[in-house]
């Protein structure tokens, strides 16, 4: 009987997520900052076309070499998360995920990442013109107890700084695999990607915040995860190591794996329950 009634469950749960009505789409506004069109892929969940109900958002950030459209394409995260929906392990949220792009081989090079550099402030256009874009053109419920942000690599360092810059905008922030500090050793002066990582440093900034600016750290909530075998499993111990020293709550996973999408697709639906609890009603 119990094996029948698993079987049961299981069946119903990939019949309402195959009944999912979810939608992606993309949205592409003009940066007066950047003097350039940006696009930008939005995951719609199911009800939302059938509803005028306001939803929480979630911004998911790239990483290096890749664009908007990685998490979809590569990181399933549409079937994940119209799966964390219909099993109500999460809130059904619209999920966005910028683009930060370089304009090199393989999406590196000129301007690619999320800080700002010399004649490209993506930090500025972020706060300034995408975000408010994104919540004025979507119900959205814009306020700190129900915006959250994660990303992974790039896009997880991407996730610490913009949480430690602007504490007030997000409830929860949850970065993954994360590039949480210069790790290249690189001093060259036109190498101007890493030097934004380097200035932007949540490790860095960490060691060097006062106690008072640290403070509003603890209004955020706070998953860090990384891979044992991940190339980048240093700077998330110490980026841990500091969090904790500054006594700022966090949770930190450490499981089995590689900086690789099949590591980030087992992530990414622990990240959408987490984000959840955050949510306000």
């Amino acid at each position: 009987m119990k094996r029948l009634l698993t079987t049961t469950l299981l069946a119903l749960a990939t019949a309402a997520t195959a009944a999912a009505q979810s939608r992606i789409e993309t949205f592409t506004l003009h940066s007066e900052i950047l003097n350039a069109d940006k696009t930008c892929t939005v995951y719609l969940p199911d009800g939302y076309d059938r509803s005028e109900q306001d939803y929480p958002v979630l911004y998911l950030l790239h990483g290096a070499s890749d664009t908007h459209t990685a998490w979809v394409e590569k990181g399933n995260m549409r079937q994940i998360a119209d799966e964390a929906f219909a099993a109500g392990t999460a809130r059904a949220m619209i999920v966005v995920m910028p683009d930060a792009s370089g304009e090199g081989p393989n999406h590196t090079g000129l301007h690619m990442g999320y800080f700002d550099v010399p004649g490209w402030e993506y930090e500025r256009f972020f706060f300034e013109e995408f975000m408010p874009g994104i919540e004025n053109r979507y119900r959205i419920l814009a306020d700190k107890q129900h915006r959250a942000i994660s990303g992974l690599s790039m896009g997880g360092g991407g996730t610490a700084a913009y949480a430690f810059h602007h504490p007030e905008l997000f409830s929860s922030a949850c970065p993954m695999s994360a590039l949480l500090d210069d790790i290249s050793g690189s001093n060259d002066p036109a190498d101007t990607f890493h030097r934004s990582v380097r200035d932007n440093s949540p490790v860095r900034m960490l060691r060097g915040m006062s106690d008072e600016q640290i403070k509003p750290l603890r209004t955020v909530r706070w998953w860090v995860d990384c891979g044992d075998d991940d190339f980048l499993w240093r700077c998330n111990v110490d980026f841990y190591t500091l969090m904790r020293e500054r006594n700022i709550p966090l949770q930190y996973r450490m499981r089995d794996g590689g900086h690789t999408w099949r590591y980030w697709q087992t992530v990414l639906p622990d990240v959408l329950t987490f984000v959840t609890n955050g949510f306000g009603k």
